[in-house]
């Protein structure tokens, strides 16, 4: 078995610089460390390293969708058209009887009809 081993080197100055950065939520105060191509003038050091500042307004820490907190907006009434149609559906399953309940009812109503016809015949 024969191993061929390939050595691919990417080309020199055609590739952004991937630097150590912070990113702060300025809504809330989190921050989230990654790295990023973003370029910022301040600068931070923890623990030795040296790591860009980058300032966001919004974060998976305080977005309204990742934090639970979502407020619907709908003019057009479609949410609550839609929670009505929904209710709706519920009550009519609710009310209606399945075909086990439907059966024992046509059962018990063909034995009357059978007692009443032998009860004319006695008669």
């Amino acid at each position: 078995m024969k191993i061929r081993i390939i050595i691919c080197s990417m080309k020199k100055d055609i590739h952004p610089v991937s630097r150590p950065t912070i990113f702060i939520d300025t809504s809330c105060g989190v921050e989230f460390v990654a790295d990023s191509t973003l370029k910022s003038d301040q600068t931070r050091t923890v623990k030795g390293v040296e790591y860009q500042v980058y300032n966001i307004e919004i974060s998976s820490a305080s977005h309204p969708f990742y934090t639970g907190k979502q407020i619907l907006v709908d003019t057009a009434r479609r949410v609550e058209k839609f929670q009505e149609k929904a209710a709706k559906t519920k009550a009519v399953a609710a009310a209606r009887k399945g075909k086990k309940v439907k059966k024992a009812k046509a059962l018990a109503k063909k034995n009357a009809t059978a007692k009443k016809a032998a009860k004319k015949k006695s008669n």
